[in-house]
């Protein structure tokens, strides 16, 4: 076997339990200065979604639609920058399709 393909499934078991290993790291985001708490996983899964009694008004469903939106908005960009920045390492920044 060459040194080149050697390399290469060197890098996809790399890369494998890099993928494996962001299934179980989770982060968190929160808007309206906590009362709506997400956290997702690293590989986009949102795990839970957390909502204060306080901000739950049948007046005023639409600020809480946006405390939601806004935190889970925000879970998915620390997700995908905790992938890039996991996998990023092992690709030397090169950007892989299906990966990031």
């Amino acid at each position: 076997m060459n040194k080149f393909v050697r390399q290469a499934q060197e890098l996809q078991a790399k890369l494998a339990k890099a993928q494996e290993e962001l299934g179980e790291l989770t982060v968190e985001a929160s808007s309206g200065g906590g009362a709506v708490k997400v956290v997702i996983d690293g590989k986009q899964k949102i795990r839970s979604v957390t909502i204060s009694p306080e901000v739950v008004n049948a007046e005023d469903t639409e600020m809480l639609q946006d405390l939601v939106l806004t935190a889970v908005n925000e879970a998915i960009n620390k997700s995908q920058e905790l992938a890039t920045s996991r996998l990023g390492n092992l690709t030397n920044g090169l950007k892989i399709p299906g990966l990031f």
